[in-house]
């Protein structure tokens, strides 16, 4: 499996061979440095570890400080894990936008956008209880009856109600690469991926 971490750089639109416009995802992947690589013999399984982004000493703790100077690598930023190690990496290898080539689909996980408590209406897409002409006052925007009455004289689990919405880990399968710009670490990818400018996306085909 060949793995990746990348920043969301922003979104833009290239044109096809056939002249239509393709709305893509910029994408900055890497470059990547091996951190770990974990084999079944010591570890019971086989995988490799990506870091991405440097950072100074000082913000980092003792025992991170201890991984990253075992790996002979500066202290990085974001540390992800990928299964089955077939690419044969060591420790402090560089890997970069190659492992991927155009016309691949990918998987990209990210954390999406935090969006604070939200009510029904913008959270699960309710359309609120009905217009106001007979009689209702400022319930347009309510979730209206949760529970029954005597029985089960409670409200189930899962109820959909208003609460916290966003911030959560968000996968999107099988984006086509449209581009590849290797001498700048960027890759384009068809569509939408979760996550605000800047934020840290995992790459996977």
């Amino acid at each position: 499996m060949a793995g990746l971490i990348g920043r969301k750089v922003g979104m833009t639109s290239v044109f096809s061979a056939e002249g239509k416009n393709i709305p893509c995802t910029v994408i900055e992947a890497g470059p990547c440095v091996v951190t770990q690589v974990k084999t079944v013999e010591k570890d019971g399984y086989s995988a490799y570890q990506l870091g991405y982004q440097e950072r100074t000493e000082k913000n980092v703790t003792k025992p991170m400080l201890g991984h990253f100077k075992k790996a002979g690598v500066n202290p990085l930023r974001k540390l992800v894990e990928f299964n089955d190690d077939e690419k044969g990496y060591k420790q402090g290898d560089v890997v970069t936008v190659d492992v991927f080539t155009e016309s691949v689909w990918i998987d990209v996980v990210g954390i999406s956008k935090g969006k604070g408590f939200q009510g029904v209406v913008k959270r699960h897409g309710f359309q609120g209880v009905g217009g106001t002409t007979h009689g209702q006052k400022n319930r347009l925007r309510a979730p209206g009856s949760i529970g029954a009455s005597s029985y089960p004289s409670r409200v189930f689990k899962g109820m959909r109600m208003a609460g916290r919405m966003g911030g959560k880990r968000v996968k999107v399968i099988d984006l086509p690469i449209v581009k590849i710009i290797p001498e700048s670490n960027l890759i384009l990818v068809k569509g939408s991926v979760p996550g605000a400018k800047g934020s840290y996306l995992i790459m996977e085909d």
